[in-house]
């Protein structure tokens, strides 16, 4: 990011009082009297004297920018605008302890190189989600449920400007003629953001973030996601070039599940990912990243994902992974599953295995090639094999539900088969009791993955007594 940037006069810049103590507090003398000497609580950084400050030394920086220079080193930023905070605290005789003013001192710098208010939620590995409802509303998700925050942001143009600050990098702009724009962060987070006249709340900001550290099959396996018998089902599946589709709703963990499928990837592969906004983290050397472009001022200049798809056939690719189908890209998705680039992958918004068959069907004929209804079935048939569905579940946990074969047609009709599929035994403590049972129905393809050498042993799918067994 870019900043320009006169630096203050040093005779213009004052110390801080020696002994702040001694200065007359803007806090509330209760507050003090209560807190002690040079103490402020975090959480009342967000009372008004403290916002006073925030835009007192935002004004002033501004007041300060010199569009003469540009200065790219944020170590420099960060010493000017400390020289700044020091001189603000000693014009308004601030009585705040260390770690209070370290903290403030940290949110103004946010907003100047980070992203503002929501800088600290970005950082916090216990936040998975993070939504700005205008200026005065922040939530966060933790742990699948949504909590309100204390955070504010002073007012829409504030907004509006973190919105700049992440798209501008990446090429993608936001404004009235263009209100909505999906963007990604440094660390893969996801962003999309809504401006009005669209959203009548006022500038819209969901942030789905991506662990700094990416999630392991054992983290999966301990979080209750899915079990051993999967795991073991996926890698052979992926040896083995079955071509899956992930699906599942909003949430639900599909581009996480994704990724633990592509750590199964062969290395010795040539492996070409196909996203809106690049999520995927594939840790094989041997791959190539694709993005989709939104067209520019003009309107011209957009490439999609089914463009993407089209020429990714051209790069010789031994499989394709894409992020996700949402339109007409699925024919072509289908048309290359066919065509000899099996072990392919893509995610989907579903509700179910069988949804996600009549999802496709409706796709396939957003692409214009007015197909009949039992040819796209024919082709939908024939390219998929293994369906993996994921649910977040009520107590906000994600689970795998479903791992379900497509086995072929018969009539008119797909037909498909359960592999494994989620028995739910209780509910305790707020929490779903279960796990992903065998249906006891051995699949089809067991087979291909024998030939494939990746076989399964068949105690893999060996039902309970009590297990029901599902064909669809």
């Amino acid at each position: 990011m870019s900043i320009f940037w006169r630096t203050p006069q040093t005779a213009d810049v004052q110390p801080p009082p020696r002994r702040p103590e001694l200065a007359q507090p803007i806090l509330p003398t209760d507050t003090v009297q209560t807190l002690g000497r040079a103490s402020v609580r975090p959480s009342q950084l967000t009372e008004e004297p403290y916002q006073a400050i925030r835009r007192k030394v935002h004004g002033r920086l501004l007041a300060e920018m010199d569009p003469a220079a540009e200065v790219l080193d944020s170590a420099k930023v960060r010493q000017d605008v400390l020289a700044i905070y020091n001189q603000v605290l000693a014009e308004e005789k601030v009585l705040i302890g260390r770690v209070e003013r370290d903290e403030l001192f940290a949110r103004i710098v946010a907003e100047i190189l980070g992203y503002g208010p929501i800088e600290p939620l970005l950082n916090d590995p216990t936040v998975d989600e993070v939504m700005v409802n205008g200026a005065k509303q922040v939530y966060v998700e933790r742990k699948g449920k949504l909590e309100r925050t204390q955070i504010e942001f002073i007012d829409d143009d504030h907004v509006l400007r973190i919105i700049q600050r992440i798209v501008t990098p990446l090429g993608r702009r936001i404004d009235e003629s263009s209100p909505l724009v999906d963007a990604r962060l440094p660390d893969g987070s996801r962003v999309n953001a809504i401006i009005p006249p669209l959203a009548l709340n006022g500038p819209t900001i969901t942030i789905r973030k991506f662990s700094k550290i990416p999630l392991t099959v054992a983290d999966l396996i301990r979080n209750g996601t899915f079990d051993e018998r999967f795991t073991m089902l996926v890698k052979a599946a992926i040896v083995g070039r079955l071509n899956i589709i992930v699906s599942g709703g909003t949430g639900s963990g599909k581009t996480t599940t994704l990724n633990i499928l592509s750590s199964f990837l062969p290395s010795d592969e040539r492996i070409v990912t196909i996203e809106d906004a690049a999520e995927l983290q594939l840790r094989q050397d041997h791959v190539v990243r694709l993005e989709t472009r939104p067209a520019n001022i003009e309107g011209a200049g957009q490439v999609s994902i089914r463009n993407l798809v089209v020429n990714a056939l051209r790069m010789r690719p031994d499989r394709i992974v894409v992020g996700e189908v949402r339109s007409g890209e699925a024919l072509d998705m289908l048309q290359a599953m066919n065509t000899g680039h099996d072990g392919s992958m893509t995610t989907l918004h579903s509700n179910g295995p069988r949804d996600t068959l009549r999802r496709l069907e409706t796709m396939v004929m957003m692409a214009g090639m007015d197909l009949p209804l039992r040819a796209i079935r024919e082709q939908i048939a024939s390219a998929l094999d293994l369906i993996i569905h994921q649910e977040r579940m009520r107590d906000g946990s994600r689970r795998i539900t479903n791992v379900t074969e497509v086995q072929g047609m018969e009539g008119d009709t797909i037909v498909m088969q359960d592999i494994f599929t989620f028995q739910q035994t209780g509910f305790q403590d707020g929490r779903i009791i279960g796990s992903l049972e065998p249906t006891g129905m051995r699949p089809k393809f067991s087979e291909r993955l024998d030939a494939a050498g990746a076989p399964l042993a068949a105690e893999i799918f060996m039902a309970g007594p009590s297990r029901p067994r599902s064909r669809r």
